[in-house]
């Protein structure tokens, strides 16, 4: 093939990636959570003016056991509906592979650390991804389990919304601006629509499936008993809060649910942890309860009972599996719900430490207890109390921020978090004897301790970068606590001096400047986090003696790219075989399979995986043949075809026929105006390199383009000098008009090439010529194959049961001619009757694998700009 289509064959990834991009807006995904964030806060203020810290306090204090115990037993209902979504989900989507008890703790211990942490990449999406995927799930089973939840939770709100609106009990008309007649029509019209979903699921045999990935549909018994599931989980919820509400506050339960349900709306949208803040303040304006420091504290107690009190039960019920686990005491069934809870323990360590991170800023932002402040007055200077003040906030954030590292499952990010913990107990006792926070702290070092072995990697990547997501939760929380430090010192009148104020009774000032401090933190984190990421730099490497002596010896020829010098490497110790991978900073990628002893090489393939899994980066190996294809199904890595190779047998190869024709003309003619083929041996290079360049210069500058790598070579004169080279020259002048370097494999295996340029002004068919001269000068040598390299996409089966990225792939390979000749390429190869065989991506299954192929085209392209460009 063309150098043209050897440039053009990452069109497909280039196009997907600015999809993504298109999607993935930074300022999009940034200011839209942030400015709902900041509108609730607004109106959270305006509603709490006239509330005093001391009265939420108060009221808190005077709430009744009774309605405590109420509260929490409407939870456990609650949490009790929430794992049997998991538990009837499992016997729909993958009856008999997942214990029903396993499935409802799995879930139930996913959606308590979901509920208090609401953090994009801790959801209970990805959650129970995790705990299914690990059981043996496959992508689509797992996205079934998933989705019937939705599905189900989707109905029950339905139901319920549909209820309402038929029957509109008193209270629905004043969020409605309808009429009675058009609310029961919508009523209606849901609960007709819920039948009809009923009885078309009640026939059995439902499917849902788009290109082969897809998952069966609940039965009609399996629906209802879902749908039923789903109602106790909002009604639960619902009344846990409602149980809590003043008694006079005059709200009946239909217009308290509706408002609930878009509070829950709201919160979800402002992306902060819980959607608190966002959750509080639609709650607060729809019930009409401003000014009420009752109404407050009912949302705390809320907090506490509903998100807070069953994320702890979970962290420790988790972090005594993993300490029994340690010992060897558990088997049977405890094996089974720790196989299942094990891959959230990263996410459990994360929340706690963020809650402990949360708990020292927001109790540096409350009043300290003047009794504790008069007893350290007696024993600490002003001055020291001070200090741990600013210390315990800062500690804080950096906790709030390393919590990101513990779900990476960095180990610095495991000890660094140890460390902030005994710090924060320590501070916690020096600016205010808060005994109770220190015991806290103490609890989630221990928590903490239990999870040790689940933080093995050990990434050079900084423990405080956050990603876009984490980011915008990070600044929507310290916004809600920072609300609540001037919620807490609303009667204090702002001054510029309270800056400067140090005295025991000064509160106001010290939470003014461990928020400036916290927002400087964070200020730093962001633009390091945005700004700051370092994306590897094509380096020449020195190539090895022993990877020089294997590719050149190897019988595929594509080993030969591992010369290109823009690779790492690893080695068998017996220098019997290599692997060659580039790290993108997000990736370990091998550019083909390994090269040398097979066996060997299987070694190697683990070894790089292993590697990356330390390192917190994905693996993956581009462009492989069948020869391993075991060895990454072994790996847990999926398949993915990604084209075809052609391969022209040169036994008795000639250009006759009628397929070869443009070919042979094109030689016939460059032999008639004189063009002269040659072969330049390795070792006689280096006196041409400077004409070859200017060669490669014009071709690159006509085509507006630069210089390629990873999979492709480029102009180097380090990687050229391995090989020797076809020219075409100008009989009259001697000057070279185009050339190619040759890859030749061991023992004349086959015969390929790489570079391929020419002079832009120079005839049409030369290129053509050349290309017939290289393959029928190798056929005279006595090679077996000319490799006329890959036709991307081609092979791939486009049926509706095929896999839905082969669905993908099929679908560009035949609509996106407009953009790339993906026919025309594999036509024009056709031509030489090759033989086919498949092109393969091994690299993490779901949603990993347009990821890697946008690493790889940065790979290519030589980075970001030249991506760009």
């Amino acid at each position: 093939m063309t150098t043209q289509e050897i440039d053009k064959e990452l069109w497909a990834v280039r196009l997907a990636e600015r999809a993504a991009g298109f999607l993935e807006k930074p300022a999009v995904r940034i200011a839209v959570p942030i400015f709902v964030t900041l509108i609730a806060l607004v109106v959270l203020h305006e509603l709490s003016e006239h509330v005093k810290w001391a009265d939420v306090k108060a009221d808190v204090a005077n709430t009744h056991w009774t309605v405590l115990a109420i509260a929490l037993g409407w939870t456990c209902f609650s949490f009790l509906s929430l794992s049997m979504y998991d538990v009837f989900a499992v016997q729909s989507v993958a009856k008999g592979e997942v214990p029903l008890t396993v499935a409802g703790m799995a879930g139930a211990s996913g959606y308590a650390v979901s509920n208090c942490l609401g953090f994009s990449y801790i959801t209970g999406t990805a959650i129970r991804y995790r705990i299914y995927a690990s059981l043996g799930l496959d992508l689509s089973r797992v996205a079934g389990v998933i989705a019937t939840s939705w599905i189900a939770f989707w109905s029950g709100l339905v139901l319920l919304l549909g209820i309402l609106f038929t029957f509109h009990p008193d209270g629905i008309s004043k969020i409605l601006p309808i009429s009675d007649t058009t609310e029961t029509v919508i009523g209606l019209g849901l609960l007709a629509a819920l039948a009809a979903l009923f009885l078309w699921l009640a026939k059995g045999g439902r499917k849902l499936a788009y290109g082969g990935f897809g998952f069966n549909l609940p039965g009609g018994k399996l629906a209802g008993l879902l749908t039923l599931a789903a109602i106790g989980d909002l009604f639960g919820a619902s009344m846990v809060l409602y149980t809590l509400l003043p008694n006079d506050l005059g709200v009946g339960y239909p217009y308290f649910f509706t408002i609930f349900i878009g509070a829950i709306a709201v919160g979800i949208l402002s992306h902060a942890p819980g959607g608190i803040g966002a959750f509080e303040a639609t709650l607060i304006a729809g019930l009409g309860a401003s000014g009420r420091s009752d109404v407050i504290a009912a949302l705390l107690l809320y907090r506490l009972v509903y998100t807070f009190l069953p994320f702890v039960v979970a962290s420790l019920a988790i972090a005594v599996a993993s300490a029994l686990t340690h010992r060897h005491h558990i088997s049977g069934a405890a094996t089974w719900i720790y196989r299942a809870i094990r891959p959230i323990v990263p996410m459990v360590a994360a929340g706690v430490t963020a809650v402990a991170g949360i708990i020292l800023l927001v109790s540096g932002a409350l009043p300290s207890s003047s009794q504790s402040l008069g007893v350290l007055r007696d024993v600490l200077p002003l001055s020291f109390v001070e200090a741990s003040h600013l210390a315990g906030s800062t500690v804080g954030v950096l906790l709030i921020l390393v919590s990101r590292g513990l779900f990476r499952k960095l180990y610095r990010a495991w000890v660094v978090a140890m460390l902030l913990m005994v710090a924060g107990c320590v501070a916690s006792l020096t600016k205010g004897l808060d005994t109770h926070e220190a015991i806290g702290m103490l609890v989630s070092t221990a928590v903490l301790a239990t999870f040790r072995d689940a933080f093995y990697r050990v990434s050079g990547a900084s423990i405080f970068r956050l990603n876009i997501p984490w980011l915008v939760s990070v600044i929507a929380l310290l916004a809600v606590i920072f609300w609540i430090g001037l919620f807490a010192y609303s009667h204090v009148e702002y001054q510029n001096a309270l800056w400067w104020e140090f005295a025991w009774s000064s509160d106001a000032s010290r939470f003014l400047r461990s928020s400036l401090v916290v927002a400087v933190i964070v200020g730093v984190v962001a633009v390091n986090s945005l700004f700051g990421r370092e994306i590897p730099q094509p380096v020449r490497t020195e190539i090895p003696p022993v990877v020089e002596r294997l590719a050149l010896e190897s019988e595929d020829t594509e080993a030969q790219i591992s010369l290109t010098g823009d690779k790492q490497f690893l080695i068998a110790p017996d220098d019997s075989a290599f692997l060659a991978y580039a790290d993108t900073g997000n990736a370990l990628i091998s550019k083909g399979e390994p090269v040398g002893d097979e066996k060997t090489g299987k070694q190697l393939i683990w070894q790089l995986r292993e590697m990356a899994d330390k390192e917190g980066k994905l693996c993956a190996f581009y462009s492989v043949s069948t020869k391993y294809l075991p060895t990454f199904l072994d790996l847990g890595l999926s398949i993915l075809k990604i084209g075809e190779v052609a391969r022209v047998p040169l036994k008795d190869f000639s250009l006759d026929g009628k397929s070869r024709k443009r070919f042979r003309q094109a030689k016939n003619r460059a032999e008639r105006e004189g063009y002269v083929f040659e072969i330049i041996p390795k070792e006689k290079l280096a006196p041409i390199l400077p004409e070859l360049r200017k060669v490669s210069d014009d071709w690159l500058e006509n085509k507006a383009g630069a210089e390629k790598g990873f999979a492709l070579g480029g102009f180097d004169d380090e990687y050229l000098s391995y090989f020797d080279h076809a020219v075409l020259r100008n009989g009259d002048t001697g000057q070279i008009v185009a050339f190619a370097n040759l890859f030749q494999s061991g023992h004349k295996f086959e015969l390929s090439l790489d570079l391929m340029r020419y002079e832009p002004d120079s005839p049409s068919f030369v290129m053509d010529a050349l290309f017939a001269e290289m393959m029928s000068w190798g056929a005279e040598q006595g090679f077996q194959w000319f490799s006329l390299g890959a036709a991307p996409f081609s092979g791939i089966e486009n049926r509706q049961l095929a896999s839905f990225w082969n669905r993908v792939g099929g679908f560009v390979y035949e609509h996106g001619e407009q953009f790339y000749h993906f026919e025309g390429l594999r036509s024009f190869k056709q031509k030489f009757d090759p033989e086919w065989s498949p092109n393969y991506l091994a690299s993490p299954g779901g949603l990993a694998a347009p990821r890697i192929l946008y690493e790889v085209n940065v790979l290519v392209s030589g980075g970001l700009r030249g991506l760009t460009k």
